[in-house]
């Protein structure tokens, strides 16, 4: 945009050389007065810098310079006639021009020049007030003819190279700056020759002879020279060093990009690789994070000073390069990194205190000292000439050393380098530090989980089996829900779902609890409702004391107890969601069977329920997290809003026949939960099987001890049917005390069963309610020596009650001699 010149006006050529400069911010506030204004005007620097253009203007024209300022801005400048008021009170008719010198995204600078109406110097003259006029001014200013030839320049130009003015007149920018790019320079000049339109605050990096070894930022702007017909008599330019503004502005833009990209998430090492990253190359070419191997494990680092031992233990955790090879070829991420003796980067670690070198030795070796011999390096060979450690520390604490090198930017570090580098680690570090004790408190929560959590499937062969649990927290991995199995005498098997109120580590100590009761109660062979209701007399016993845990208070469970050899399965269930029975064709429906109050709320008694599966029957145990699992099925049905909705979509997911049990249960989950999910979930899928018969052998016995000999070899033929002869003498010795003890002791009818599974089983059935206990007669006494040779004998013995008497059992291996 060409200068706007006020129409209407005749004067004669405006003599940029013999006006009165002064500068004006973007408020058009004076922020330069020299001594021509001073002569024109009357007014000191002192008394006219600060105050506002209009202030020195006739109130008619002081009312134009709002509207004068958006004219300028939309134009690149204006030109025309306003009347001052001289320090005299005499008004000044002047002719005025008005140039942009800085870009709009910097604070706006206007020069101003000022020239009494009527008067037109010569140019002899005028060539020495300009020399008066520009003296103060920090921008370099040139005015070059058509030929694009020096005909005058200011001082303060000399700073940016090229010579004094002297030396330049007549001169082109190429023979000035040799080393500069003049045609494209000179290329723009011509453009505004010829349009007429100013180009302002063109932006340019190079290297001037003023600074040779750095790269430095101008700001040009350019300008056509008209006389009085509009004809070009030259180019007015004008360039200031921006190279502070460009470095501040890249600074402020490297740390911006820090907030954004560091600390993204919970990992040591990903969060020191985002350091590196973030550095290069806006800051170094080349950067390595080392970290103490305790930070990297989430433990705690050392408090205080770091000694020699601590420095031993570093790890390469991140670094970056401009380019492959070097420094990153020859220590790789993951690797130890231990540094020589008293070299920069343990000093940097010992003291606390960061490190910068603006000048590396060339032939100096690398300060690395586990390298091998046929890979030492000096610094020439890689290139590095500057260097800076800085040390990470967070909360007084240190955890490792940021290195910055420089091997492709000529500049040595300098101290806001080292400033900006400092800013760069600081925030790192706390970022660091944030997920190591992230680290730290999520591996012993999820140690505790694992301890509390089911460590893999026992064997049994009651049935097949798969489980899914997803918590809700997916960070820690840990949640108050619960899934298990667990061996029963007699080849059963209890199958367990539970669910404590809330999640995080507090629910999964408390699911803790109440799974290592069930286990307790599960050894006792007691019935469903009745370790349901010992359970609940647990937890509402434990909110009595003076700790008043109330953690387990609401919990559910479910727990069933399936039989392989009669088909038969028993559940009862504690505010627990009843579990879905898929036959063997797919066919899924919901167990009919009563819900009891939760766990330590009080209530009416549990109540179990008996049902008869037939083989391959399937019985899928959940919690409630999959009935309200804030998801939506892949077919696209709406997220559940009722508890009907819920166990119809979860019956529908679940029927079906399937062989694969582990991928049909994670299918299952999948399907019904989103990874926006607020509640923990568990899925326990159990496919029933059934002993063969010929696996189980019964006889009932006479209640005559003269028959007990005849039970002996009955249980003897079929071990040698079974193939277990080795087990014969044993067994029969077995048989024979508990039998004898059952017709001795007992009251009704005894039944002897063996059972051909894992173990060989011995099962001994009477009426009698008294419990069998285990004792050490004297070498005197004539009996009481039964149940004692049992365990001696046998893997492990036990007795469970039923309603109609008791079973005492006990299990032989059959792989290992009995002990």
């Amino acid at each position: 945009m060409g200068t706007h010149q006020e129409p209407g006006t005749t004067w004669q050529r405006f003599d940029v050389a013999d006006a009165a400069p002064l500068l004006l911010d973007a408020h058009t506030r004076v922020t330069s007065w020299t001594p021509d204004a001073e002569r024109l005007l009357g007014h000191s620097a002192s008394e006219a810098v600060g105050r506002s253009a209009g202030e020195l203007l006739l109130p008619e024209d002081a009312a134009r310079v709002p509207e004068l300022a958006e004219r300028c801005r939309a134009n690149g400048g204006w030109t025309g006639l306003l009347t001052a008021r001289h320090r005299d009170g005499r008004p000044v008719r002047l002719k005025v021009r008005i140039v942009l010198l800085a870009e709009k995204s910097d604070p706006e600078r206007w020069l101003v020049l000022l020239e009494e109406l009527g008067r037109a110097p010569g140019w002899d003259m005028s060539r020495g007030m300009l020399e008066r006029m520009v003296s103060r001014s920090s921008v370099g200013i040139a005015i070059l003819d058509t030929d694009l030839r020096y005909v005058w320049s200011n001082t303060a130009l000399s700073r940016f190279g090229g010579g004094i003015p002297q030396e330049r007149l007549g001169k082109r920018l190429a023979d000035v700056q040799p080393g500069l790019v003049a045609e494209e320079y000179e290329a723009r000049m011509r453009l505004v020759l010829k349009t007429g339109q100013p180009i302002t605050a063109f932006e340019t990096v190079g290297r001037v002879r003023s600074a040779p070894d750095r790269d430095s930022s101008y700001s040009m702007s350019f300008t056509r020279l008209e006389d009085d017909d509009g004809h070009p008599v030259g180019v007015f330019y004008t360039v200031e060093d921006t190279t502070e503004r460009r470095r501040a502005r890249q600074r402020l833009a490297l740390l911006a990009q820090a907030g954004q990209r560091m600390g993204r998430s919970l990992d040591v090492a990903r969060t020191a690789q985002e350091l590196a990253d973030v550095a290069v190359p806006g800051l170094a070419d080349l950067v390595s994070v080392d970290l103490l191997e305790s930070v990297l494990r989430g433990m705690e680092p050392p408090s205080g000073s770091l000694t020699g031992q601590d420095v031993a233990s570093l790890r390469r955790a991140g670094q970056q390069s401009t380019t492959d090879g070097a420094l990153e070829a020859l220590v790789k991420i993951g690797a130890a990194t231990s540094y020589l003796v008293d070299s920069p980067p343990v000093r940097c670690l010992t003291s606390g205190e960061s490190w910068r070198t603006e000048r590396l030795d060339p032939l100096a070796r690398l300060w690395i000292g586990s390298l091998p011999p046929g890979r030492q390096a000096t610094f020439r060979d890689l290139g590095l000439h500057s260097a800076m450690f800085v040390p990470i520390s967070a909360r007084g604490v240190t955890l490792g050393v940021a290195t910055f090198f420089r091997r492709e930017h000529q500049e040595a570090f300098d101290e806001e380098d080292l400033g900006l580098a400092e800013d760069l680690v600081a925030r790192a570090a706390v970022c660091v530090d944030n997920a190591r004790r992230y680290t730290r408190e999520r591996d012993a929560a999820l140690a505790l989980q694992r301890n509390l959590l089911p460590h893999g499937i026992p064997e049994q062969d009651a049935v097949d089996v798969a489980a899914c649990y997803r918590p809700a927290d997916e960070l820690t991995g840990l949640g108050g829900d619960w899934y298990d199995v667990i061996p029963l005498s007699g080849a059963r098997v209890a199958l367990v779902v539970g669910e404590v109120p809330g999640h995080g580590i507090d629910a999964a100590a408390s699911m803790g609890q109440l799974r290592t009761a069930v286990h307790t109660l599960a050894d006792l062979d007691l019935s469903p409702e009745e370790v349901l209701a010992h359970l609940d007399d647990l937890v509402a016993h434990s909110t009595r004391g003076p700790a008043g845990r109330h953690g387990t208070v609401g919990a559910g469970c479910l727990y069933t107890v399936y039989d392989p050899v009669t088909g038969r399965c028993v559940m009862a269930s504690a505010r627990h969601p009843v579990p879905a029975v898929i036959a063997p064709d797919g066919t899924a429906t919901f167990a009919d069977m009563p819900v009891g109050p939760a766990l330590g709320v009080g209530g009416l008694p549990f109540e179990a329920v008996e049902l008869d599966l037939a083989e391959g029957t399937t019985l899928a145990l959940y919690t409630d997290g999959l009935l309200v699992g804030d998801g939506t099925e892949g077919e696209g049905d709406a997220c559940p809003t009722d508890l009907d909705a819920a166990r119809e979509r979860l019956r529908r997911n679940v029927a079906g026949v399937d062989p694969s049990m582990n991928e049909r249960c994670c299918a299952v989950v999948d399907r019904l939960l989103s990874p926006r999910r607020r509640d923990d979930a568990a899925l326990l899928m159990a496919r029933t099987k059934r002993l063969a018969p010929e696996h189980v052998a019964t006889w009932d016995v006479p209640a005559d001890p003269a028959l007990v000999a005849e039970t002996r070899r009955s249980s003897t033929r079929q071990l040698i049917a079974w193939g277990l002869d080795a087990l014969a003498f044993t067994t029969e010795l077995v048989v024979s005390e508990l039998v004898t003890n059952a017709i001795r002791h007992a009251v009704g009818p005894v039944r002897l069963r063996l059972i051909l599974e894992r173990s060989l089983i011995c099962e001994v059935f009477d009426g009698g309610a008294s419990a069998p206990h285990l004792r050490h007669p004297r070498t005197t006494d004539e009996g009481g020596r039964g149940l004692l040779l049992t365990s001696q004998f046998t893997q492990r013995w036990g007795t469970r009650y039923l309603p109609e008497g008791k079973v005492i059992w006990a299990e032989q291996s059959l792989t290992e001699p009995a002990v």
